[in-house]
């Protein structure tokens, strides 16, 4: 028997999920995650984001992507969780805390009114791993730096971001045996000390508009290799927007950018 699921779509500079407030994680959910992300037959989103409660923190959040598997954590995504619960009357505190897959994090909401618009997140530190060549069977070898912001990455830096075949190139580096159980590819170019170009393949949604936490290990290894500074603020310009990080010398990364809400509705499953 199908039911009724109220969600409501919110996006970080285009990196876009279906927010549902829960007591429990539905049963079912990887197939919901499924069905609800289809951008031809369901709402369309790279994925379901769950607000749950939480003996830990302010709130708890699960992230499952357009093809089921579940996320360990997504900085667009969380942004968007603190703008949910702030919004929506279910906390009145500017600062929070969310408990995730890959750890808490601490939020910052700058609200306008009654609704919040901007958010920072600390994400945590940055572990930036020596770079590594990986050969792609059909591609050849590709040099990139494995970072992990709680979840994995694969930063390759390039001269020209725009030029990347990033459906095939980003598709094969994601998949590749190197990384077991997938990695976040990102393709970044560095404009200035100050500013770089990103884009990405993410692992269990495929070529997204944005990618928060991409941002950050892009930004990360750029420091880690002397593109960037740390202790100043990187923009981050993504296919969606642009994103605000910040790397101290000791790791740990903030970033900042816009969470919106883009409607409300309800489907079957």
């Amino acid at each position: 028997m199908s039911r009724a699921v109220r969600f409501v779509k919110m996006q970080g500079l285009g990196n876009d999920y279906l927010y549902i407030a829960a007591k429990r994680t539905p049963r079912g959910i990887a197939e919901m995650a499924r069905r609800m992300s289809d951008r031809h037959f369901g709402a369309g989103a790279d994925g379901i984001i769950l607000i749950l409660p939480s003996k830990k923190a302010d709130f708890r959040m699960r992230i499952f992507n357009a093809d089921g598997s579940e996320g360990l954590m997504c900085g667009n995504g969380i942004r968007c969780v603190g703008k949910y619960v702030f919004d929506r009357g279910l906390t009145k505190k500017t600062e929070l805390t969310i408990e995730t897959a890959a750890g808490p994090r601490r939020l910052w909401l700058y609200p306008h009114g009654r609704t919040a618009d901007l958010v920072s997140v600390d994400m945590g530190t940055a572990a930036v791993s020596a770079e590594r060549t990986v050969d792609l069977p059909e591609h050849g070898p590709v040099n990139c730096v494995p970072v992990s912001v709680g979840n994995p990455h694969a930063v390759v830096f390039v001269p020209d971001a725009e030029r990347v075949p990033l459906s095939a190139v980003g598709a094969a580096l994601s998949g590749s045996d190197a990384f077991p159980g997938g990695v976040n590819a990102e393709f970044v170019q560095a404009l200035s000390p100050a500013r770089l170009r990103m884009r990405v393949f993410e692992r269990g949604s495929g070529i997204t508009l944005a990618c928060g936490t991409g941002a950050c290990a892009s930004a990360a290894a750029a420091v880690a290799r002397g593109l960037c500074r740390a202790g100043e603020d990187i923009g981050v310009v993504l296919d969606g927007g642009e994103l605000t990080v910040r790397v101290e010398r000791d790791g740990r990364v903030r970033m900042t950018g816009p969470a919106v809400t883009v409607y409300e509705g309800e489907m079957r499953v």
